[in-house]
C-alpha cells in the first residue's frame, strides 16, 4: 500500500461546499441556482472518479489540514472503504439535483434557494465523513449532516414539518453529543489517539485496557450513531418523511442514514477491530440487535398504506443488513454488509423517486389509492417494481449480491449460523409482502369508481429520466458487482 499525499479528497468536499455559496448568491435566477447544483455535484464526482485507479490497486490518498493536539488532528484520507460510500453519493447527487429540479418546481415549492443550499451543504458533510482520517474529523462532518439536513426536513414550515424536524434534531445531536463525544473523548484518554487502525483487524485498544470499557464504549458508539436507524433510537427516520421526497431520497439512501450507517461500520472495523469485537462477544450482540430491528421493522412496515411511510420502515430495516454483515465477522459476512451500502443506495433511491413522481402526478400518497395507475405510468411503476425486487434480494438486480453474500458469511460463522439464515429467510419474505402489492395493484388493479385514468400521465421527464437510471444501474451491479466488490474486498480481505 501507498499513501498519497494529496487534497483531492479535501478539494472533493470543496466542490460541495463552493456549488453551496454559489447557489446561495444566485437565488433570483432559478435556472443559474441549479446550474450551479449540477456543476458542483459533476465536479465532486470528477475528482472523487479521479482517485479511483489508485485506490483500485490498495494506495491511499491522505491529507492532513492541521493538528490540534498529539494523536488528534483533521485529516482525510480516500482509501477503499470511504470510496464506497463516496463514489456512490457523488454520483446520486448529480442524479437529485436534476430530479429535485422537476420535482420541486413542478409543485411551484417555496424557499428553492434554501433547498438547494442545504442540499449541496449536507453533501460536503456527508463526503467530509467519508473521507474521514481518525474519530474526531469523522465526529465533526457527522454533526455538519446533521445541521444541515434540519432545514430541508423542516422545509414546509408548518406545524407537521416544524414536529418531525424538532424529533430528528433531537434524536440525532442528542444521542451524538450524549454518547459519541464522551466515548470519543474517553477513547482518545485510553489510546493517545482517534486515528483509525490501517485494518480491520487489530483495532487501535492496547491490550491492557478493561473489556468491560471496551465493551461500554462500544455500546456508546453503536448507539450515538443514531443516523444509522437501530432499534430504539430509530423514531426519528420516519418522522421525517415529512420533508419533500428528495429530501426523503437523501436521507435514506444517499447521505444522512449511510453516514451512520458508514460511521458505524467504520468504527466497528477500524476502531475496536473484528479481533477484539469476537473475543468480547461484541460482534454476537450486534447481529441480535440488527436481527430484531430487520424483522421489526419490516412488520411495521407492512401495517402502513402510506408509501414514504412504507418506504421509511424499509430503510430502518435494509440499513441493519449492513450492520448484520459486519457484526458476523467473516469475510463474506462483511463483504455483503459492505456492497449493500451502494445497493441500497441505488434501489432506495429509485423507490423515493418513484414515490415523488407519483405524488407529482396524481397527489396520492396512499398504496391504496394507486390501483391501476401503473397503466398510465409504466416507467415509474416499473421502475418501482425493479427497485422492489432488490430489496427483496432478487436476481438479477443488486440487492440480490447482497443476500447472497450474507447467506454465505452465515454459513461461514462458528455459532449463530441458523438463526441468522432465519431472519435472513424471514425478512426476504417480509420484505416481498410489502413491496410485491404495490406493483401488483398498479398493474392489475382497478381504478376506484368515479377515478378514471384521464388526466394522469407520466411525471415530468425531469424525474422519470432519473429514476430510470437508477433502476438500470440497479439491474447493472447485480448483472456486474466487480467495479463496487473490488473496493469492499480492499477492505475485507
Amino acid at each position: 500500500m501507498e499513501v498519497i499525499i494529496s487534497s483531492k479528497p479535501l478539494i472533493a468536499m470543496l466542490c460541495a461546499l463552493t456549488g453551496a455559496v454559489l447557489v446561495s448568491l444566485s437565488g433570483r435566477n432559478p435556472n443559474i441556482r441549479e446550474s450551479w447544483s449540477v456543476a458542483a455535484a459533476a465536479c465532486m464526482f470528477a475528482v472523487i472518479g479521479s482517485m479511483v485507479p489508485e485506490v483500485m490497486v490498495g494506495n491511499v490518498f491522505k491529507y492532513q489540514v492541521f493538528d490540534i493536539l498529539p494523536g488528534l488532528s483533521l485529516t482525510f484520507r480516500s482509501d477503499a472503504f470511504s470510496m464506497i460510500f463516496a463514489f456512490v453519493a457523488s454520483f446520486l447527487w448529480i442524479v437529485t439535483a436534476f430530479y429535485s429540479m422537476g420535482y420541486m418546481r413542478s409543485l411551484e415549492e417555496h424557499a428553492q434557494t434554501r433547498f438547494n443550499t442545504c442540499f449541496a451543504l449536507s453533501l460536503f458533510g456527508a463526503i467530509g465523513v467519508a473521507f474521514a482520517d481518525n474519530l474526531f474529523t469523522l465526529y465533526l462532518f457527522y454533526e455538519v449532516v446533521s445541521i444541515c439536513t434540519y432545514p430541508l426536513v423542516a422545509h414546509h414550515q408548518d406545524e407537521e414539518g416544524y414536529s418531525g424536524a424538532r424529533k430528528y434534531i433531537v434524536y440525532l445531536t442528542t444521542t451524538a453529543k450524549g454518547l459519541l463525544l464522551p466515548a470519543m473523548i474517553l477513547i482518545y484518554v485510553l489510546t493517545g489517539s482517534l486515528d483509525f487502525a490501517d485494518n480491520i483487524h487489530t483495532g487501535i485498544f492496547p491490550a491492557d485496557v478493561s473489556s468491560g470499557l471496551v465493551i461500554i464504549l462500544f455500546i456508546c458508539c453503536i448507539i450515538g450513531f443514531a443516523k444509522n436507524g437501530i432499534m430504539p433510537v430509530h423514531n426519528w427516520l420516519p418522522g421525517a418523511m415529512v420533508a419533500p421526497t428528495p429530501v426523503s431520497a437523501l436521507l435514506h439512501a444517499v447521505a444522512v442514514v449511510k453516514v451512520g450507517v458508514f460511521s458505524t461500520t467504520r468504527v466497528m472495523l477500524y476502531v475496536f477491530g473484528t479481533d477484539q469485537m469476537g473475543a468480547l462477544g461484541l460482534g454476537t450482540a450486534t447481529l441480535y440487535l440488527a436481527s430484531f430491528t430487520i424483522i421489526m421493522a419490516s412488520i411495521i412496515a407492512l401495517t402502513k398504506d402510506n408509501l414514504k411511510a412504507r418506504l421509511a420502515y424499509s430503510t430502518v430495516s435494509q440499513l441493519s443488513y449492513i450492520i448484520l454483515g459486519v457484526a458476523m465477522l467473516t469475510p463474506s459476512g462483511i463483504d455483503g454488509g459492505l456492497v449493500h451500502i451502494a445497493n441500497h443506495a441505488f434501489s432506495k433511491i429509485t423507490l423515493f423517486f418513484c414515490a415523488g413522481a407519483i405524488y407529482v402526478a396524481t397527489h396520492k400518497k396512499n398504496i391504496s389509492e394507486m390501483s391501476g395507475l401503473g397503466k398510465t405510468m409504466p416507467w415509474t411503476f416499473t421502475a418501482f417494481g425493479i427497485a422492489s425486487l432488490s430489496m427483496i434480494g432478487a436476481p438479477p438486480v443488486a440487492g440480490f449480491v447482497t443476500k447472497w453474500k450474507l447467506l454465505v458469511g452465515a454459513m461461514e460463522m462458528p455459532a449463530h449460523s441458523i438463526a441468522i439464515l432465519l431472519v435472513l429467510l424471514s425478512s426476504t419474505l417480509l420484505n416481498a409482502a410489502y413491496f410485491a402489492p404495490v406493483t401488483y395493484k398498479a398493474f392489475l388493479g382497478k381504478r376506484p369508481e368515479g377515478e378514471p385514468y384521464e388526466g394522469i400521465k407520466e411525471a415530468p421527464l425531469s424525474m422519470v429520466i432519473p429514476l430510470m437510471i437508477a433502476a438500470v444501474i440497479s439491474v447493472i451491479i447485480g448483472i456486474w458487482p466487480d467495479f463496487i466488490m473490488t473496493f469492499v474486498n480492499l477492505v475485507s480481505k
